[in-house]
């Protein structure tokens, strides 16, 4: 009929009702990673796991199977833990942007069991 026709209508409200999220520093962005070694010390693997979110993939320093879900993290963990490691990190990136960050870099562990050392790559 040769008339314009709406094919997608989105309505909103106005900006002042809408609750925006608070940025996040890159010093809070490296603080995730300073409560994720904490739990590490806990020598908890359940502690550990509980830092990766349910959807989580954890690409194991010392193993080279992926791990994608919550039983194969603590899996992980359990024996990992047992080496009582502590993490630093070497070298690292730190990126924001709108309700995302990402840390990603080089670090290294120490084995308190019998002081090895390891390095890896990591993003979070």
């Amino acid at each position: 009929d040769d008339q314009w026709k709406i094919s997608h209508h989105h309505s909103s409200i106005m900006p002042e009702g809408i609750a925006t999220a608070e940025p996040i520093t890159k010093d809070e962005v490296r603080g995730l990673f300073n409560l994720w070694n904490d739990a590490l010390a806990t020598k908890d693997p359940f502690q550990v796991a509980d830092r990766y979110s349910n959807n989580g993939v954890l690409l194991p320093t010392v193993s080279d199977v992926p791990r994608t879900d919550y039983p194969g993290i603590v899996d992980y963990f359990t024996n990992f833990c047992k080496l009582e490691p502590q993490g630093e990190i070497l070298d690292g990136n730190i990126i924001v942007g709108t309700n995302w960050a990402q840390d990603a870099g080089v670090y290294e562990f120490t084995m308190g069991v019998n002081g090895q050392k390891v390095k890896g790559r990591y993003t979070f």
